[in-house]
C-alpha cells in the first residue's frame, strides 16, 4: 500500500511507522523533517509544514494514496484544510482522536465505541468530538471515507507515563523518586487506568489500514491489560529500583493549587476509573493482542531514559510546586491535630 502520514514522529505514529516499513509499504511522511532521523531507511520525505497548504498541494499534485492519516489535528479547521488537500487522492483517512473525548463522568466505567462522547471539563477533548462531528457527517453526506481511531494513554521509551507531572514532561518525577522525595499521586491511586505500548498500538493501527470495513467506523485501540494509579507508580519505581514515596491528593485541589490544566488532563481525564472493551478492534483486526505487561514495558522506557540525557528534562518550577504541595497538605493536618 502507499500510505501518507501527517506527522509521523510522535509517540503513536512513530511505532506505527516502523510497522510499516517493516512489512514493506510504501510510507510518506508530509512533515517539517525535524525528527525524521529517528526512523529507518525507507520513508519517502515530504518536507512542508502542512499549513503551507499551497504548497502542500504541489507536492502532493501526482500522487494519490491507499491510506492519509492525520497525526496532528486538533480542531476542526485543520480536517477541513486536510479535505480541501486529500478528497479525491486517497481510498482511507485516517484521523487520530482520542480516548478523553468519552462521557465524563462516565455512567458506565466501561467503554466502547458506544459511549456517548461528551467532555465538559477539556477544551482538547471538546475539539476532538468536533472533529468527530465534522468528518462523520462528510462520510454520510458525501462519502468520504474516514476511519477514525481512539487512543487512551500510550507510550514509548522517551518519556515516562504519569498522571501529574510538569510542561517541561514526567523526567522530574523520575528525578523526585530517586532522591527518595515523595512523589505525588492524584486521589487515593485507586482509580483505574490503561497504559498502552506504543507497539501495542500499532498492531492495531496497521490492522485498520486499508480496511475495508473500517471505513465511516470509530475505533478504540488500547491495552486490555488494567491498573490502579498505585501500581503504575508502584511498577515506575520498581523499575528505577527505589521504594516509592508516596503522597496522595486531591485532584480537585491539585487543579486548584496549580497554573497547569489539571482540570483538563486530571478532573477530565485521568482521574476517572476507565476499562477499554476492544471487541470492535478485534473483529476488525482478528489478529491483535496487546502482548506488553506494563511492568515489563516501563522498564524498558525507564532504562532508555536513563541512558539518553536528551530525555532527562528538569522542571525545577514543578519540583518547587510539589513541595509547597505537600508542605501545605502536612502543615494542615498538623494545624487540625493542634
Amino acid at each position: 500500500m502507499k500510505i501518507l502520514f501527517i506527522g509521523g514522529t510522535g509517540t503513536i505514529s512513530t511505532a506505527i511507522s516502523k510497522a510499516i516499513l517493516e512489512r514493506g509499504d510504501e510510507l510518506y511522511l508530509l512533515n517539517r523533517g525535524s525528527r525524521n532521523e529517528t526512523l529507518p531507511d525507507g520513508v519517502r520525505e515530504l518536507r512542508a509544514d502542512i499549513n503551507e497548504e499551497e504548497k502542500v498541494t504541489d507536492l502532493i499534485a501526482q500522487l494519490t494514496f491507499d491510506v492519509v492519516a492525520d497525526f496532528i489535528a486538533f480542531v476542526p479547521a485543520q480536517l477541513e484544510r486536510d479535505y480541501r488537500l486529500f478528497r479525491g487522492k486517497t481510498k482511507q483517512f485516517i484521523f487520530i482522536s482520542s480516548a478523553s473525548a468519552y462521557q465524563t463522568p462516565l455512567s458506565d466505567y466501561r467503554i466502547t465505541e458506544g459511549t456517548p462522547l461528551s467532555n465538559p471539563f477539556w477544551e482538547y477533548s471538546r475539539n476532538k468530538i468536533a472533529c468527530e462531528d465534522y468528518l462523520m457527517k462528510l462520510y454520510r453526506e458525501e462519502g468520504f471515507p474516514v476511519t477514525i481511531v481512539r487512543p487512551s494513554h500510550t507510550y514509548d521509551d522517551r518519556s515516562v507515563p504519569l498522571g501529574v507531572h510538569g510542561e517541561k514532561g514526567s523526567y522530574q518525577v523520575v528525578k523526585r523518586m530517586l532522591e527518595g522525595k515523595k512523589v505525588i499521586i492524584h486521589g487515593d491511586g485507586t482509580s483505574l487506568w490503561t497504559m498502552t505500548h506504543n507497539a501495542d498500538f500499532a498492531k492495531g493501527f496497521v490492522g485498520l489500514l486499508g480496511n475495508i470495513h473500517a471505513i465511516g467506523e470509530a475505533v478504540q485501540i488500547t491495552s486490555d491489560e488494567t491498573l490502579t494509579w498505585n501500581q503504575i507508580y508502584e511498577a515506575i519505581a520498581d523499575a528505577l529500583g527505589v521504594k516509592l514515596n508516596a503522597i496522595h491528593v486531591a485532584s480537585e485541589f491539585l487543579d486548584a493549587a496549580s497554573k497547569l490544566d489539571y482540570n483538563g488532563s486530571l478532573l477530565g481525564d485521568k482521574a476517572n476509573s476507565v476499562v477499554f472493551d476492544n471487541s470492535k478492534l478485534k473483529r476488525l483486526v482478528p489478529e491483535f493482542t496487546a502482548t506488553i505487561r506494563f511492568d515489563q514495558g516501563i522498564k524498558e522506557t525507564v532504562q532508555n531514559v536513563l541512558n539518553h540525557t536528551e530525555y532527562q528534562v528538569e522542571d525545577k518550577e514543578f519540583d518547587e510546586w510539589c513541595d509547597k504541595v505537600i508542605k501545605a497538605l502536612e502543615q494542615a493536618v498538623l494545624d487540625i491535630n493542634k
